[in-house]
């Protein structure tokens, strides 16, 4: 059985089949990674997947599907994915391990590579996901 690099909640798998239900035909679902910048040090991305990368690792759930980019999968290594609707604002959430702060808005984080040796001790499997 496969490590999942990422898990995601119900509700979130829900908002990405809207978000493709609604992108058109060519639309498969998102892609998650991260990038340099905000005050905190990086950010967490999400594009719209048309033609998936055979690199990326795949997650799914209820029939929605997530790509996730090679560069960010030590950092993302546990996290789970959720969506939240609020009196002010609606989004997607990570809940991430590997984040060590953030920045007071919110939109940037401070991440840390996963400890793969930690994650080793307590057997995991760090085998990529099914594709």
């Amino acid at each position: 059985m496969g490590f999942a690099v990422m898990s995601m909640t119900g509700t979130a798998a829900a908002r990405v089949k809207a978000i493709v239900e609604n992108s058109g035909p060519e639309a498969k679902g998102i892609r998650v990674g991260i990038k340099k910048g905000g005050c905190a040090g990086m950010e967490y991305t999400i594009d719209l997947v048309t033609e998936p990368n055979a690199k990326d690792d795949l997650i799914e759930r209820d029939g929605a599907k997530v790509w996730v980019e090679p560069s960010a999968v030590l950092y993302l290594l546990g996290t789970e994915l959720d969506f939240e609707t609020t009196t002010l604002r609606s989004g997607f959430i990570f809940t991430n391990p590997n984040q060590t702060s953030a920045c007071g808005c919110g939109e940037s984080v401070e991440l840390k590579p996963a400890d793969l040796a930690a994650l080793a001790a307590r057997g995991d499997a760090v085998v990529p996901a099914a594709h």
